[in-house]
């Protein structure tokens, strides 16, 4: 999460028992200074049981648009336990992201790649042999692919490919739609050896995000159908770099509903502008503001610390685990 996920949510979330990631996302001038607090924030109060070989947080970059030899000075520097690699024009890309990190670092940390179909899981395996692939599901918030499948059957598929194909021994991050300990018992038993958690976030209190944002989250419900895959918000606000297969998925603003089957007229950009301009107002319920959020926001109703969240989320985890063990044994 590019701008909201900085050093106090990602050290939060180490410190809770997780990776936290800091969001360097294409914009990477400024990664030393983010990596410099949550160093300091470690120091001041560190992390029971991290390694000391590496700064116990992750970093994210959107690979398309971040410069890579700027991250990798950075990344040299502070050596984080893992960067995250999505959405490059060509998986090959990714390739020379993967040998700088590594070199860098002295293979201290840790290469997650994020994906989205099997024949790419497959493809970045074989191209770089990450030491954690994430499969992004199509229920994700934020940017993916336009067209892809549900945890529910990507998962297994993706398991057994590259179980078929050697590559058995990557574990997978299951990620999308998943905000509660329901949505991650079930990716465990589709095979995920963990997952990700992103539009929880938006309601903590350590994310870097603004309050008219966050309420646009707690307030919206159903989220299948309050939220949009679309181009529209990038093209309204101006990031339209990406990828021609990838959207981003937000909840749905009056600037969607304005742009036309996609098309965002000069009037839409104005009213975006001016919306800018309104603080918070700019995401109330006639907003215009983009706020990505995945389909998982229905289950989204208060803004929590951190360690609450990973506490209340871990519970529930062991309490359906045991239970379903129960039942199963019933059948």
């Amino acid at each position: 999460m590019r701008l909201i996920t900085l050093a106090p949510l990602a050290v939060a979330v180490s410190r809770a028992g997780g990776i936290g990631f800091i969001g360097a996302g294409t914009d990477v001038h400024d990664l030393e200074a983010h990596l410099r607090e949550a160093s300091q924030l470690i120091t001041q109060a560190p992390i029971e049981g991290a390694s000391a070989s590496t700064l116990p947080i992750g970093v994210g970059f959107i690979n398309w648009g971040a410069d890579l030899r700027t991250a990798t000075r950075a990344i040299e520097r502070y050596k984080p336990a893992a960067v995250w690699f999505f959405a490059p024009h060509r998986n090959e890309d990714l390739v020379q992201w993967t040998q700088a990190m590594r070199e860098a670092t002295q293979e201290v940390t840790n290469i997650w790649i994020q994906v989205g179909t099997v024949r790419d899981a497959l493809e970045v395996a074989r191209l770089c042999h990450p030491d954690v692939i994430v499969m992004q599901g199509s229920d994700a918030g934020g940017h993916g692919l336009e067209r892809g499948a549900g945890l529910i059957s990507l998962l297994p598929e993706t398991a057994d490919a590259l179980r078929a194909a050697g590559f058995g021994h990557i574990p997978l991050a299951a990620a999308g739609g998943i905000v509660e300990g329901r949505g991650v018992a079930a990716c465990l038993a589709l095979g995920a050896a963990g997952v990700v958690m992103g539009t929880r976030f938006l309601a903590s209190s350590e994310a870097s995000i603004a309050k008219g944002y966050q309420d646009a989250v707690l307030r919206a419900k159903d989220g299948g159908i309050s939220t949009v895959r679309s181009k529209v918000y990038d093209i309204l606000r101006g990031t339209t770099g990406w990828p021609e297969r990838i959207g981003g998925r937000g909840i749905i603003n009056q600037s969607f509903l304005d742009a036309k089957d996609g098309r965002v007229t000069e009037e839409n950009k104005r009213a975006y502008a001016e919306a800018l301009e309104q603080g918070d107002l700019g995401w109330a319920e006639d907003g215009r503001l983009t706020a990505y959020a995945g389909t998982g926001v229905g289950l989204i109703s208060k803004v929590k610390p951190v360690a609450e969240i990973m506490d209340e989320v871990r519970g529930r985890v062991q309490y359906i685990c045991s239970k379903v063990s129960s039942n199963a044994s019933k059948f």
